[in-house]
């Protein structure tokens, strides 16, 4: 089975430094194969025999254990990333001023998320819920500080333990699973 591990808040302004060239050898070194990465904000692909869950535990621990600030992270089955890209409204594909995609850790209640959103009123922007990921896009740059997004969303106590990636990102890494 092919995974996409999603580290974040690593290697951010100089905090919270994580080699990805050490990162991918230490996975290597817990069985996982075919390591890669891309890019070094925490975009890692293995493959492995072993259950999803096996993995899980695998992976929070080798965090733990190597690094001395917690890493929230998010580990989708390749066919699970890539359903999300295939099941995208027509509007993904827009003009936008920013693309951002929210992928929800599986020890986040989901609906906390989706009770925000639909009690919320947006600003300029157009959010679509996935499995997974929420998918939201900001029309107007100018307009962002106004945004539900930058404005309520960011300050959420949930948004601590998502991760998110800018929709370029989301689009090369399912360019890189479709290989």
């Amino acid at each position: 089975m092919r995974y996409i591990l999603l580290l974040r808040g690593i290697n951010v302004g100089g905090k919270n430094k994580v080699s990805m060239s050490e990162l991918k050898e230490a996975l290597s070194n817990e069985g996982f194969i075919d390591v890669d990465s891309y890019i070094n904000s925490g975009n890692l692909f293995f493959s492995s025999e072993e259950s999803y869950e096996s993995c899980i535990k695998k992976v929070e621990q080798l965090l733990e254990n190597n690094y001395d600030f917690n890493i929230p992270f998010v580990l989708l089955k390749k066919d699970e990333y890539l359903k999300e890209k295939a099941g995208l409204p027509d509007w993904w594909n827009g003009e936008f001023a920013r693309r951002d995609v929210i992928f929800i850790p599986r020890q986040i209640d989901k609906s906390v998320i989706t009770d925000f959103i639909n009690e919320s009123e947006f600003y300029n922007e157009i959010v679509y819920i996935g499995e997974n990921a929420i998918f939201w896009g900001k029309y107007d740059e100018a307009e962002y500080l106004k945004s539900t997004y930058h404005k309520k969303l960011m300050k959420q106590d949930f948004y601590k333990s998502v991760t998110v990636r800018n929709g370029k990102t989301f689009e090369k890494i399912a360019e890189i699973l479709e290989k």
